[in-house]
């Protein structure tokens, strides 16, 4: 492996030169440059980023964990996540939990053992136990997406309790009465947020809230698919459904084509979250849409400031507005 000081003597300069090259610092001519660059690529030499963080204590990498990196509403978020921290000269090392506790601990100790600068979480179940963690080992965090309202912590998350409450709000508009919610595991600050943005409408409406109607699983198609079989086969059947995230529209969708039941001819469906072009043939349902993108984008510029150490209030909670898009499959 070829050293600093081989690309010294090719380049006919010093090593500190060579390093104030790699690093982008102090002056050095545009020829001067050009031949140290040129040095590096015919040697092939790779900079040793591990002894300059040593030096440094720092490794110009955060992490990022999210619970499902499959759905396009986390993915979008990582890109935004992924574009802010490019710009600032930061590496993101991604992690997927899928909701599991054991699998964030796993991954939150391999990132805290690679020394990342700061984190990105998205909590499991909005776990506490994480979060002291990674503020005990000295690490700046930012919460994604979920509230922790048990622990002092920098969040950026979207408004679910009134992005529920828009979408039934629409609905009793269009003068459904039985209304029924497919929600998220208690516990999950964002599904127990939708169900509450739900109960505020209804209240609101003065529709006697049937418990019967509101069903909690998980994020996932298959949920989604168990809770609307349950939901068309209850004794008075709804005659609206709501999602709570995309995934469990899509897994709702399917149960209902099984049984031949016409959304919104039939029964009106409405969610969380558009789908991506890619997986849908034309814009169809109707939803509240968080920007996903900009949650990223935020985060990881909240995450920078506490890293350059920019004078701020103890801890920021930014909450981002949802947008009620209306379309045909809420009738």
């Amino acid at each position: 492996m070829p050293t600093i000081h081989e690309v010294a003597k090719r380049a006919g300069v010093g090593s500190i030169t060579v390093s104030r090259v790699i690093n982008n610092s102090g002056y050095i001519s545009t020829e001067t440059r050009e031949r140290v660059e040129k040095a590096i690529a015919e040697l092939g030499y790779v900079p040793n980023t591990l002894a300059r963080s040593l030096r440094s204590r720092r490794t110009n990498t955060v992490g990022l964990m999210i619970t499902d990196i499959t759905n396009p509403f986390f993915t979008t978020l990582a890109r935004g996540v992924e574009d802010a921290a490019n710009e600032a000269g930061y590496t993101v090392i991604f992690c997927n939990t899928d909701e599991s506790a054991a699998k964030e601990e796993k991954y939150l100790n391999v990132l805290l053992q690679k020394q990342v600068d700061g984190l990105l979480l998205v909590p499991t179940q909005s776990r506490v136990n994480s979060i002291q963690q990674i503020q005990k080992h000295g690490t700046p965090v930012v919460v994604l997406d979920r509230r922790i309202p048990e622990v002092d912590v920098d969040t950026v998350r979207c408004d679910s309790v009134d992005g529920a409450y828009q979408l039934s709000k629409y609905l009793v508009s269009l003068g459904h009465q039985q209304i029924a919610i497919m929600s998220g595991a208690v516990g999950v600050s964002t599904a127990d947020d939708r169900v509450d943005g739900y109960r505020k409408a209804l209240e609101e409406a003065r529709i006697l809230i049937d418990e019967h109607y509101i069903f909690r699983g998980d994020f996932t198609p298959d949920s989604g698919y168990s809770m609307t079989i349950q939901a068309i086969n209850l004794p008075l059947r709804p005659t609206a459904l709501i999602a709570a995230n995309n995934f469990i529209t899509i897994g709702a969708m399917k149960a209902l084509q099984e049984v031949e039941m016409d959304v919104p001819d039939d029964i009106a469906l409405v969610g969380f979250d558009d789908l991506p072009p890619a997986m849908v043939t034309f814009p169809f349902f109707t939803v509240a849409s968080q920007p996903a993108y900009q949650m990223g984008t935020r985060a990881m510029q909240l995450l920078l400031e506490r890293l350059e150490g920019k004078e701020m209030d103890a801890f920021q909670e930014i909450i981002l507005p949802t947008h009620l898009i209306i379309r045909r499959s809420s009738g």
